[in-house]
């Protein structure tokens, strides 16, 4: 008996439901004038923003990095790879993991790509004042010292050089620049560039990536690098006197071509000049070998930054189309009026409620005075 009562109830409630959605939609249909109203305005507006957008170029940019694992711990990264966990490459350092990503999108590496001269129609320009031109930022600008600011010869940035390429990384860092690896057990990354210049996406993908490359080889490299120089310096140093020691036996020789057996001390010079050279011969020998296997180990630990994919003009472009955007803002304005006639009918119900359920027709010296048509007794 309560099972068919419910049953009975449940049936009465989608009977409901359906008669309020049939109630909605004559309403809906009442107010059509208002719908096609909303419609048409919403489809106008989408087609005016769809036509007066500018095209966004996108520039994207792979390149693999040199990943040296240790040989005892490879096998142990790659399970832990498969498992999820993350642990960077082994051998990397510093750039291990994420790092290489973060350091892609630091401010230092940003300001410096900023500062970089580029070809720009046969005209050499910074990064920067080509970002100026393209976000048309000077006419922003009531300040007449920006409106003739430049980036092109800088020496030594001024306070506001420094505050704009600031707040230039930060703009550049949240709407134009994403860098990710392709894969996570993968040492390809991906730098893709999205402005509304094509110079501009193409020139700060590439030079952005080879600044990051150079500093990256310069610190795997940096004390390889200064063995070598400091080796290079002694070299030199100890053949050059190698070679005075050589003039400076060749002349004591010269200056006794025939020394008599007799007086000893003749031979002195010629006999300290050969030791010299001798020595110096010695050490010479030595330090071309060091200075040989400091060079084959400064080409060992060079990491290898290989760009796979460069970005090619025309760019890719990503514009909406004028008949894209006349339909999605002719839905979007149906749906505003929509809403609000939900919203209307909604409140009208709610007072035409209030006013038969508490009799509220109007106050007299602060009371209330009830309808005669009131209910429940009011």
């Amino acid at each position: 008996m309560n099972n068919s009562g419910q049953q009975n109830k449940d049936e009465i409630s989608l009977k409901e439901l359906i008669l309020k959605l049939g109630d909605w939609l004559s309403y809906f249909f009442s107010k059509w004038k208002i719908i096609l109203v909303g419609l048409a305005l919403g489809a106008i507006l989408g087609y005016v923003y769809a036509s007066t957008q500018k095209p966004v170029y996108t520039a994207e940019l792979t390149f693999a990095l040199e990943d040296k694992q240790a040989p005892s711990l490879g096998a142990a990264f790659g399970i832990a790879g498969q498992l999820g966990f993350d642990f960077g490459s082994p051998g990397q350092g510093m750039f291990a993991g994420d790092n290489l990503l973060e350091l892609m999108q630091s401010k230092s590496m940003i300001k410096k790509t900023l500062l970089t001269q580029v070809d720009v129609k046969g005209k050499q320009q910074a990064l920067a004042d080509l970002y100026i031109d393209f976000k048309e930022l000077r006419e922003e600008w009531e300040d007449p010292v920006l409106q003739k600011i430049g980036f092109t010869d800088v020496s030594k940035l001024s306070f506001k050089q420094d505050s704009l390429l600031n707040r230039f990384y930060r703009a550049i860092l949240t709407e134009n620049l994403s860098v990710e690896r392709k894969d996570r057990k993968l040492s390809i990354i991906v730098a893709r560039v999205n402005s509304e210049s094509e110079l501009f996406s193409k020139y700060f993908a590439e030079v952005l990536v080879r600044t990051v490359a150079d500093f990256y080889v310069d610190t795997r490299t940096k004390r390889e690098t200064e063995n070598v120089a400091i080796l290079q310096h002694q070299t030199d140093s100890v053949r050059r006197r190698l070679n005075a020691a050589i003039s400076g036996s060749a002349t004591s020789a010269d200056a006794n071509p025939n020394p008599n057996p007799a007086l000893q001390i003749l031979r002195v010079p010629a006999q300290s000049r050969q030791v010299d050279v001798q020595t110096n011969t010695a050490i010479l020998s030595e330090l071309v070998k060091n200075l040989e296997a400091a060079r084959v180990a400064l080409r060992r630990e060079t990491p290898l930054v290989q760009v796979i994919d460069m970005p090619e003009l025309p760019l890719e472009v990503s514009k909406m189309s004028v008949f894209k955007g006349a339909v999605v803002g002719g839905l979007l304005g149906t749906f505003f009026v929509l809403v609000l006639l939900i919203v209307r009918a909604t409140f009208k119900k709610i007072s035409s409620w209030r006013k038969t359920r508490y009799g509220i027709e109007g106050t007299f010296r602060g009371r209330t005075k009830p309808l005669a048509t009131g209910t429940d007794g009011l």
